[in-house]
């Protein structure tokens, strides 16, 4: 959730109480998760809670119903129409119906939701877009419209809109076999962001691998100590005096152990590996964005080039004195103007990239510290609960093994 964000200042960073004096705030929950429907139709939907005072919103709260695809259509209505800035990325959607309504998966998709809307409202130019405000106030009617009404990108899923950026790699392979020339930037500096980009992705996807290989070993060993609690308290009750009780004694604590692991496993992946996951989808959601940006830079090369073209008809005519230089001038007017807004584009594109690689850089400093500490200190209180829980079983097993 959202505490609060100031429309003026520092570009996005600044949290200031809510309750501050002509401070401008936008808060947003994702809460109150809910299965919908039966079968193949069903789907989950979540409360989304707004509380503001900016004066182009509604009223100063706001509580909409709003399930996925409503998250879906807000990621690509901004994805189409902020070039240049990082869209934050959104959770995966499962297919595999035992997982999609299982409580822990809900709750991780409503956690990501959360995270996916409060980076949106807290980011000093999307949270003035037209298409927020619809989703965070207009009734579901309404809202249902503003998906079916929508065309072309916009009906694409956030997976798809990573094709673009595949098809930029794929001219990578043209080029290797001859097929096309390579229409590139030339810049060190966008090289190294490129580079760093691909790598951080790499990076990323490894750790988040093996924190998913932690999270499953708590698990395992919870559930192993889980069995072997009960085991031992079976053999316990075969035994008598103190003997029994000991068994007895070390299967309760097995199974409060088996407890905490499970507990802690739980704590590591909502506050671990899927911060880790989350930057891995906001890393190709970076990709995304570069794509669009080599787009821009091959559209207004290919307008040059064709200008160039033009240019040459134009003093061909005009040697000629043909009846037709009037209309191709004209067309050498509007590739020029065309030509002209795609360098403005572009440039938009370069100039939000280096603001946006700052803040995403700053950002993920701050998530993934506060990630692995909690890593840090979920596995010292862990690995204390289970040091103190066999320790004061020492004692007693001491005595049996004297007598």
């Amino acid at each position: 959730m959202i505490t609060t964000q100031t429309r003026s200042g520092n570009g996005g960073g600044g949290l200031q109480s809510p309750r501050s004096p002509q401070q401008q705030y936008l808060t947003v929950s994702v809460t109150d998760p809910a299965k919908m429907g039966n079968g193949v139709q069903a789907y989950i939907s979540y409360k989304v809670i707004t509380k503001t005072n900016f004066p182009e919103y509604q009223g100063p709260e706001k509580i909409v119903i709003r399930r996925y695809t409503d998250f879906v259509w807000l990621r690509d209505r901004l994805f189409e129409k902020y070039k240049g800035i990082f869209i934050p990325p959104l959770p995966e959607k499962s297919t595999v119906e035992k997982f999609r309504f299982s409580t822990e998966f809900i709750e991780m998709r409503r956690q990501a939701l959360d995270t996916f809307v409060n980076r949106i409202a807290l980011h000093h130019e999307l949270q003035q877009s037209e298409d927020l405000r619809t989703f965070l106030q207009a009734d579901e009617q309404t809202m249902e419209r503003a998906r079916s009404q929508d065309t072309g990108i916009f009906k694409k899923k956030p997976s798809d809109l990573m094709q673009i950026f595949r098809d930029v790699q794929s001219k990578v392979s043209d080029v290797v076999l001859g097929k096309e020339k390579p229409v590139e930037e030339t810049n060190q500096e966008y090289e190294r962001l490129k580079r760093y980009i691909f790598e951080l992705e790499d990076h990323l996807a490894e750790a988040q691998k093996h924190a998913y290989r932690l999270v499953k070993r708590h698990r395992e060993l919870g559930q192993s100590l889980a069995d072997f609690g009960k085991a031992i308290k079976l053999l316990g009750a075969c035994e008598g005096d103190a003997l029994g009780t000991a068994f007895s004694e070390l299967g309760a604590k097995s199974e409060m152990l088996s407890i905490k692991l499970q507990r802690e496993a739980h704590h590591l992946l909502m506050n671990f590996e899927e911060p880790l996951k989350d930057y891995v989808r906001a890393v190709q959601s970076i990709k995304g964005t570069i794509a669009e940006r080599a787009n821009a830079f091959r559209q207004q090369c290919e307008l040059m080039e064709t200008i160039k073209l033009k240019e040459i008809d134009v003093n061909k005519l005009r040697l000629t004195r043909s009846e037709k230089m009037l209309d191709v001038e004209h067309e050498l007017e509007e590739l020029k103007a065309a030509a002209e807004e795609a360098k403005g584009r572009f440039e938009t594109i370069v100039r939000l990239m280096n603001e946006e690689i700052v803040r995403f850089q700053d950002q993920k400093t701050q998530d993934m510290g506060q990630a692995f500490h909690e890593f840090a200190k979920g596995q010292a209180r862990l690995a204390n609960g289970i040091a103190d829980a066999w320790r004061s079983l020492i004692p007693k097993l001491d005595s049996l093994s004297a007598s």
